[in-house]
């Protein structure tokens, strides 16, 4: 926890309930490249001791959440009930897959829709014609906001101060030989972005990855979500994904920006 974050606040006032912050903690430690782990990676993986890495994991198996072959634990599909509750309640993926689908059909390419949690990119909505990460992206998938389209995008939406305090918890590392991390140069990309009104990343995420955004903005104006356009480095330049994506991918956030408005 950092000093002046809402958990130290809540831990400085009492109310902070340290088991089940670590509870989500062993929770979190599984992700698409660590889909299976040992006790030892867990506890490795969260900076608990062994003896409460196994206190946690066994709890989690009675609830039905983490399963076990006797030596590694792996997540459970109920977990996407911890997740539901947020999406069922969120009108965003219901007003924004019909877009996607049009969208993904106009350009044959995949397209997702994100928002953003802390300094990391959340996907909620998608449509995918081909993999083109060594990754499966899913609905729940992260990534860091600072090397994502639809992350920059975010960023840009956010006031200046908040935008600064986000990319100052990033870690910025570099993902790949292109990836911008100087806060400075980040900086200058993000007031590029607000400037012109949607965000282009090529490589930075992942080598050959190419990928145009655009932000999905709220009843009040402010903006709310991103869509984007993602492809292979290999199908063509930026030139042609400004001149063949951005048009269509600029009216279908738009659309979705009149259909939150009416909803």
């Amino acid at each position: 926890m950092t000093q002046g974050s809402p958990a130290a606040d809540a831990a400085a006032s009492g109310e902070f309930v340290q088991s089940l912050a670590r509870g989500l903690a062993v929770i979190r430690a599984f992700d698409a490249e660590n889909p299976d782990l040992s006790l030892s990676d867990v506890a490795r993986r969260t900076g608990l001791t062994r003896a409460a890495a196994r206190r946690f994991l066994h709890t989690l198996e009675a609830l039905g959440y983490v399963r076990s072959d006797g030596r590694l634990f792996a997540l459970t599909p109920r977990v996407l009930e911890l997740g539901f509750s947020y999406l069922s309640a969120l009108s965003l993926p219901e007003i924004v897959q019909p877009h996607l689908e049009m969208l993904s059909r106009a350009v044959e390419e995949s397209v997702s829709a994100a928002v953003l949690d802390g300094t990391d990119i959340v996907y909620v909505a998608r449509v995918a014609t081909r993999r083109i990460m060594s990754v499966s992206i899913t609905i729940g998938t992260r990534f860091p906001a600072y090397a994502t389209s639809m992350g920059r995008v975010l960023l840009a939406g956010l006031p200046d101060a908040e935008r600064d305090r986000a990319l100052d918890a990033s870690a910025r590392l570099h993902l790949t030989d292109r990836t911008l991390t100087e806060p400075g140069d980040l900086r200058a990309e993000l007031d590029a972005v607000r400037a012109r009104g949607w965000a282009l990343v090529d490589g930075e995420l992942e080598p050959g990855l190419r990928s145009i955004a655009a932000p999905v903005h709220g009843r009040d104006g402010t903006v709310v979500a991103a869509i984007n356009v993602s492809t292979s480095a290999t199908r063509g330049s930026v030139a042609d994904v400004v001149e063949n994506h951005l048009p269509r991918l600029l009216a279908t956030a738009s659309a979705i920006d009149t259909d939150l408005r009416l909803r």
